[in-house]
């Protein structure tokens, strides 16, 4: 009986692992390398949902969505996702390469930081 709960609680805690927000980044960086960015976003989100009770997270979470979104066209929504990241987290190293990124985005004049970014009806 003792090695049935031993080795029951490693099952757990083996399934608990593969939901945890650095499993699930890991996850999303593999898929970014092999350009999927469907899969990046999924692992994003499931990151995302299971560092609430991690914020220090969500600078590099953003930091990588706004990478994908770049990578698929989107250009509009990486640099609100970017400007979001030096808004909400100044002090990170993750909101000075936001600022990196927004820079390059100008230089290929995919943004414009003079131009007002619409915003959704309230």
């Amino acid at each position: 009986m003792k090695h049935f709960t031993i080795a029951f609680a490693l099952v757990l805690l083996a399934g608990c692992a593969g939901n945890a927000p650095g499993t699930q980044l890991n996850q999303a960086y593999r898929a970014y390398d092999q350009g999927n960015c469907d899969a990046v976003i999924s692992h994003l989100s499931r990151a995302e949902r299971a560092a609430r009770s991690r914020p220090h997270l969500q600078p590099e979470i953003s930091l990588l969505r706004g990478l994908c979104l770049e990578r698929q066209g989107l250009y509009l929504d990486a640099a609100q996702t970017y400007r979001f990241l030096q808004q909400r987290y100044p002090a990170s190293e993750y909101s000075y390469r936001a600022g990196a990124r927004l820079e390059t985005l100008r230089q290929l004049g995919h943004y414009d930081p003079e131009r007002a970014v619409p915003h959704a009806a309230r």
